[in-house]
This record gives C-alpha cells, sequence and structure tokens, in this order.
C-alpha cells in the first residue's frame, strides 16, 4: 500500500503534543529522554524517514505484485509456480506489508496536524481519481476495472470518517454517539462494497490508529494487529462465501492466508523509535504524484518485458 499523507507538523489546532514534547508509552526509552533534556536534541527517527521508507516499501510491494507476478505466471512449469521464484515473490510481498501500517500511522498525524481538514480530503479524492487508471493498467491490464480500487479511496474514507467522529465528538449525546458508529459501519462498508484496497480493514486501522494514538505504544501495536488480522479475514469471509458453502475454500485456509498481513507490524520497529519531528522531506507534489506515477512506469516494464 500506498499514498501520500498531509505535510503533517505544519501547525496544530491543539489536539496534537505540542513541540518539544514526548509522546507517552515506548517511542522513546528513558535514556534517549534523559540525554533530550540535557542537550536539547530529539533522539530517534523523523516523519521524513518513516515516509520515505513507506514509499520505498510500497515500490517494493507493488513491483511484486505487477512485474515479478506476471513474469511468474508467464513462465509456469507444468502450470504451477517455480518454487524458487514464489519464494522470492512471497518475500517480496512480506516486506510490502510494511507500507500500509506507516501510511496509515501517518496519515493520522497528518490529520491532526494538517491547515485545513477539508483541503486534506480534497486532495485524497481528487488524487483518488487520477489514480485509478494507472491502478487499473498496472493490477489488471485494462483501463477500467470494477473488481478493485486504489487505496486513496481507502484512505480518503478513513480520513473522512476521523473528520466526522471528531466534529460529531464535541455533542455529548446519544444521537451524536450513534452519529459517529454510524459514520465508522458507512466508511467500512463504502470500502467494502466499493472494494478499495485493503476494504474495511484499511478505514479500521486508520481509525484504530486514530483511538491508539496517545496510548502506549504497545496498545497500538495489539490493536493495528487485531485489526490487520481479523479485518482482513472477515472481509474475505464475505467475499469469498459462496465458495465457502460450495467447499471449495474454508474458513481456516482464509484465516491461515490472512496471517501474511501480519509482517505489516514489522512497521513498528519504525514507529517506535518516532520523534515527531517532520525532518527533511522531498516537495510535496512528490508524494502526492509518485503513487499514479509509479503505477504507470511499472505497467509499461510488464508490458515491455512482455509478461503483460
Amino acid at each position: 500500500m500506498h499514498m501520500p499523507v498531509q505535510g503533517q507538523f505544519s501547525s496544530s489546532s491543539g489536539a496534537g503534543p505540542v513541540q518539544g514534547q514526548f509522546r507517552t508509552g515506548s517511542r522513546f526509552q528513558e535514556k534517549g529522554m534523559a540525554d533530550f533534556l540535557k542537550t536539547g536534541k530529539k533522539y530517534g527517527l523523523t516523519g521524513a524517514v518513516l515516509k520515505n521508507t513507506a514509499y520505498i516499501t510500497m515500490l517494493i510491494d507493488h513491483f511484486f505484485a505487477v512485474v515479478f507476478l506476471n513474469y511468474m505466471q508467464a513462465h509456469t512449469v507444468e502450470g504451477r509456480w517455480d518454487p524458487q521464484l514464489e519464494r522470492i515473490y512471497r518475500t517480496g510481498r512480506a516486506v510490502g506489508r510494511v507500507s500500509f501500517i506507516l501510511f496509515t500511522f501517518l496519515i493520522v498525524e497528518g490529520f491532526f496536524y494538517t491547515r485545513s481538514r477539508v483541503w486534506f480530503l480534497v486532495r485524497l479524492f481528487l488524487f483518488a481519481l487520477l489514480s485509478e487508471i494507472p491502478f487499473d493498467l498496472a493490477l489488471s491490464g485494462t483501463l477500467f476495472d470494477e473488481s478493485g480500487q486504489n487505496v486513496y479511496w481507502t484512505l480518503f474514507l478513513g480520513v473522512l470518517v476521523l473528520t466526522l467522529w471528531d466534529y460529531l465528538s464535541c455533542y455529548r449525546n446519544v444521537f451524536a454517539a450513534a452519529g459517529r458508529w454510524a459514520a465508522l459501519f458507512a466508511g467500512c462498508a463504502a470500502a467494502f462494497l466499493y472494494s478499495t484496497d485493503y476494504r474495511f480493514m484499511g478505514v479500521l486501522l486508520i481509525f484504530a490508529m486514530y483511538q491508539t494514538r496517545e496510548r502506549d505504544g504497545g496498545v497500538q501495536f495489539m490493536a493495528a494487529g487485531l485489526v490487520m488480522l481479523f479485518g482482513t479475514w472477515g472481509a474475505n469471509l464475505i467475499r469469498y462465501a459462496e465458495k465457502i458453502s460450495a467447499g471449495l475454500i474454508t474458513a481456516d485456509y482464509l484465516f491461515r492466508f490472512s496471517l501474511r498481513e501480519m509482517y505489516g507490524l514489522f512497521a513498528f520497529l519504525l514507529i517506535f523509535l518516532y520523534n515527531e519531528e517532520k525532518g527533511r522531506q522531498l516537495p510535496k507534489p512528490f508524494y502526492y504524484g509518485f503513487y499514479p506515477v509509479h503505477l504507470l512506469v511499472l505497467y509499461g516494464i510488464a508490458r515491455t518485458i512482455g509478461v503483460m
């Protein structure tokens, strides 16, 4: 997974930590905090490091999903994938699982620090539209494929849910509480019905990152793991209900298949070292444009070498 996040830390509405503060939990060890108090320097990884890592791992994931997978399918042995190539493919996709965890973490940070949540949503929506044809070309080889939509739509729905949840949280009555949960349900339903990338698990993961943002790092880790595993499994159970009923696949197989998403939890090795600083980042247009452009490039490579 898959997209640029808002240039976080540009301003704050008071919802997030102020400059120079540490979050509670396992973001830093006590020694690191002591060193900070002595020297005034923050240790750890900046937002720029997390963001660039997310883009690199996303590129790796999509290279294997677009180019390498089609190469394997074009060079099967008696209708089967070459075992050695399949191991390489699985490893590459496992590395790519890290990207979506990082993107959801960063997009929640951006949600708190953006100057305008409305424009944040507008940008996500526009780039969702812009990225759909490149996404369909890269993943299915066609201009329009209704079976799957790009990850920008998932992130748009996730941020929309957070915006409505945050707004309705200002009201302390039963109708506002019901509205919050209705917004979450509607966002998850839309992600599933329109087959956005990661489906409702993606929306739930953004929501989980939002809810656990100020909690201990271990709590956020566990919440993300549970959402990834059971969200993916649940989406697959609904998606393949007919095949399960026909005995073609089993719920146990889908559970084991869903375990592959758990490689993404390695992203927390970086998130735990996050120091809440922006860091030196590339221009914003680069991040926003990278997603559709790199998909077109990978599609072009696959076409050039004759595997798509």
